[in-house]
């Protein structure tokens, strides 16, 4: 089959690139595409754009002068996201997906497009259309279809994409987003005009010497979603926060996990804007090479701010149709292509495949099997008494979200809970970089570490040692304060005995403290603290302590 395959690709003079290479490196085969040019996507390089001046004052300055933007001119923001999923095999055909792996590795007749090879739905991707249309409290067409988009492009080996046009299996939603508190907090409610089922396209790998390209298809025929938003946004913060909260919702689902990083969440971005008080919509600007949230809000603030110096400039005839990338390196926006009109993708039914329908009961029992969504944990969360900040960090992992629903769940207490797993624990992962999942303690030994703790068996210093061991090595909480014999001292006579021999080793300091110099108490406690080796519970500690310093000599 692979040697048909070579017999039958020509190289043609009307193509972009004149040159097709095939060859086999490893048992793995390459398409290599020289080119007679290099083409880069800063056109703009004949025209520069205007220049926006960065102030020294850094992102203060950068928000006062989106404040005075805005009260000129309103931002018109929508994304198109890709999201891949997780299935098994591929959309239309049984090759698996494993990112990373060798070129061309996972192909097969189907994927790379060969004549008379027939694709079969991956009902899976249809479950998890299903799905995600619910969770974005969609209408779903209970009788959808695929369609052919027509285009031409070297990773595209049919000439065609599996997609699906005027009938999208889900339509009309919404999505909740609540701001980080750090910018001021409040709920946004962004709409969903459709989520469509597709296949992805191959990936071109540039050579190092930049003249040909290489075409790898393990991509090919991959599951998408493609979930386009109504343009509700109008910052560049809201559109991040609408991605972000868009891959906590498939990560929860279990469709995707949603690693930009991977590609397997992709955001394209349109941009416009139009003074206050104008009704019709500005030129649209499409952004891409957006791989963070943080490079989707920073594109979108360049964007609204040299469209905004444009319009001020009297120069708006100058804002394109066209699609920008956003380049990382020098934080700007640059032309990638002009868009003259519409594209004609010669949209028709595909004909391989038959429509998808569904039923009532298939419905019901997705909508049946869908976990606590983001929103309705954080608004669990905030009903127990937690912080907006305190939500935000333990509904956005779904991980950490079932550790600390466990915790509780185990009767710890919720503050406390909240606590230890924001600070501490948190702190362990960041600097081990680990997940929730990878730590060695359990969710039923926190709640015995918060139970021991506020039951005073054990001091809150010795809980945090515990806890690093129990996160490193594991083990139980009542084991190793056993083995250690960490159990807190409280019996005031022992206590006395202890303050007592600190007095008579430190008459100097007594004296003084006596004299006025008050501070000294901390001296004394740390000393019966060494004593003890930290068992000593503090608040009888102090009290003694206290009785025994300004008791008169």
């Amino acid at each position: 089959m692979a040697s048909f395959l070579f017999r039958t690709i020509q190289s043609h003079s009307f193509l972009l690139c004149p040159t097709t290479l095939l060859r086999r490196n490893n048992g793995a085969f390459y398409c290599s595409m020289k080119s007679t040019h290099t083409q880069t996507a800063t056109q703009e390089k004949q025209q520069p754009p205007p220049k926006i001046k960065s102030s020294p004052q850094g992102n203060q300055a950068k928000t006062r002068t989106l404040d005075r933007i805005s009260k000129e001119y309103e931002a018109i923001i929508g994304i198109e996201t890709h999201v891949q999923l997780s299935t098994l095999t591929k959309a239309f055909c049984t090759c698996p997906y494993n990112y990373g792996s060798q070129p061309n590795t996972s192909v097969c007749p189907i994927c790379m497009g060969l004549p008379g090879a027939l694709p079969v739905v991956n009902s899976k991707v249809v479950e998890f259309a299903v799905k995600l249309g619910l969770a974005l409290n969609c209408k779903l067409s209970f009788n959808s279809k695929f369609d052919r988009k027509q285009y031409f492009y070297p990773d595209l080996p049919k000439g065609y994409q599996i997609s699906q046009f005027d009938i999208p299996i889900a339509t009309g939603g919404y999505l909740d987003v609540d701001l980080p508190v750090e910018f001021g907090g409040g709920h946004r409610r962004f709409g969903i005009t459709r989520v469509h089922m597709e296949e992805d396209a191959g990936k071109l790998l540039h050579a190092d010497d930049g003249e040909y390209l290489q075409v790898d298809l393990n991509r090919a025929g991959v599951p998408l979603l493609e979930i386009v938003s109504e343009p509700d946004m109008r910052t560049g913060l809201e559109a991040a926060e609408y991605a972000a909260e868009l891959q906590r919702l498939v990560r929860y689902l279990g469709v995707s996990n949603g690693n930009m990083q991977e590609g397997s969440l992709r955001c394209d971005v349109n941009v416009s804007i139009r003074p206050v008080g104008q009704s019709k919509f500005g030129t649209k600007v499409e952004i891409k090479n957006l791989n963070s949230f943080s490079s989707i809000n920073r594109a979108i603030d360049f964007e609204i701010a040299r469209q905004a110096l444009l319009y001020s400039q009297g120069k708006a005839d100058q804002i394109v149709q066209e699609t920008r990338l956003w380049e990382e390196g020098s934080q700007k926006t640059v032309t990638m292509r002009k868009k003259e009109g519409l594209a004609d993708y010669r949209y028709f039914p595909e004909p391989d495949l038959s429509e998808v329908i569904l039923n009532k009961e298939y419905v019901d029992s997705i909508q049946s099997s869908l976990p606590e969504l983001p929103e309705m944990k954080r608004r669990r969360y905030e009903e127990m008494g937690l912080s907006m900040q305190d939500v935000l960090f333990l509904a956005n992992d779904i991980n950490v979200a079932r550790f600390f629903d466990a915790t509780i769940g185990k009767g710890a207490d919720v503050k406390l809970a909240a606590n230890w797993i924001m600070g501490d624990i948190a702190a362990y992962m960041k600097n081990e970089k680990l997940t929730i999942n990878e730590i060695k303690l359990s969710a039923a030994e926190l709640a015995e570490l918060i139970a021991s703790i506020k039951g005073a068996t054990i001091s809150g210093k010795i809980g945090k040692e515990i806890l690093f061991e129990l996160m490193a090595k594991g083990g139980t909480v009542k084991g190793i304060i056993k083995e250690k014999d960490l159990v807190q001292i409280v019996d005031p006579s022992e206590i006395e005995k202890m303050v007592d021999k600190v007095f008579s080793e430190n008459p100097k300091q007594l004296e003084q403290y006596r004299g006025g110099k008050t501070k000294l108490q901390g001296f004394f406690a740390g000393q019966v603290m060494k004593i003890s080796k930290g068992k000593a519970n503090p608040g009888l500690l102090n009290k003694i302590l206290l009785e025994k310093l300004n008791a008169k000599s």
